[in-house]
């Protein structure tokens, strides 16, 4: 049977400013920046327009303008990681996430994770770019990691977007490169949040998935195992495990 869940979390009012989707994002935990179909996770668009479908108006850029400053601010965490699409994470559950990614790397990991397999070349190069210059835009990433054509910019993305899933990486705001639409900008995890690094390191991947098992399950206490294994990538046996009280 096809399991459905309703997908948004009943916040009591309006969310208007940032210090409310912070409070918003630390109570549900992570949240997507807008709802996806078949992604039965909290979003904070709804939290701020109360209403689907999406349209671009005021409330919109107004969450287009928190995803790079609540982490420009270092209040939130946002990265594209469910399905690759934009996602909120509480700075207290970060350490948790980056236990479970196995992520909590240090700015000179970037060869020892290339090494093991985990990231590509492409991936090490913005890596070790990030960790030498610091925050930087896209079209100036791409320049230092020799990505500048139209070919180095689809490997560029496809290396961004495994940085983000393994939360190596985030956003935090844009900068007006050209005349165009706005560049987005990046910084590495080990520098910008090294405290929660340094507490992930102190959280096993078991007591990770815990946690943001029991989260999930406060807003949705009759969620399978199975459902939470697909979410977050776990085996069964991982998530079963996860869920037991």
């Amino acid at each position: 049977m096809r399991y459905s869940l309703e997908r948004e979390f009943r916040w009591p009012r309006r969310v208007a400013t940032h210090t409310d989707a912070v409070r918003f994002i630390d109570a549900v935990g992570y949240c997507l920046l807008f709802p996806i179909k078949n992604l039965s996770l909290p979003s904070l668009y709804y939290a701020v327009a109360r209403r689907q479908p999406i349209t671009w108006d005021s409330y919109t850029e107004k969450i287009w303008e928190w995803k790079g400053s609540l982490g420009r601010q270092r209040r939130a965490f946002y990265t594209k990681y469910f399905k690759g699409r934009g996602t909120f994470i509480s700075l207290k559950l970060l350490p948790h996430f980056l236990a479970m990614r196995d992520s909590a790397a240090d700015a000179s990991h970037a060869e020892a994770f290339y090494r093991a397999g985990r990231i590509s070349a492409d991936a090490r190069s913005i890596w070790e770019a990030l960790a030498a210059n610091g925050p930087l835009a896209t079209l100036e990433l791409r320049h230092a990691c020799r990505m500048d054509s139209k070919p180095g910019n689809i490997r560029f993305k496809r290396a961004m977007a495994s940085l983000q899933c393994l939360l190596i990486v985030f956003y935090s705001g844009a900068e007006q490169e050209t005349a165009a639409w706005p560049s987005g900008r990046f910084e590495l995890t080990a520098q910008a949040f090294p405290r929660q690094v340094r507490d992930a390191r102190r959280i096993n991947p078991e007591q990770a998935r815990a946690v943001l098992a029991r989260k999930y399950l406060q807003w949705h206490p009759n969620a399978p195992s199975q459902f939470l294994a697909r979410l977050f990538g776990w085996s069964k046996a991982e998530a079963l495990a996860a869920c037991e009280p």
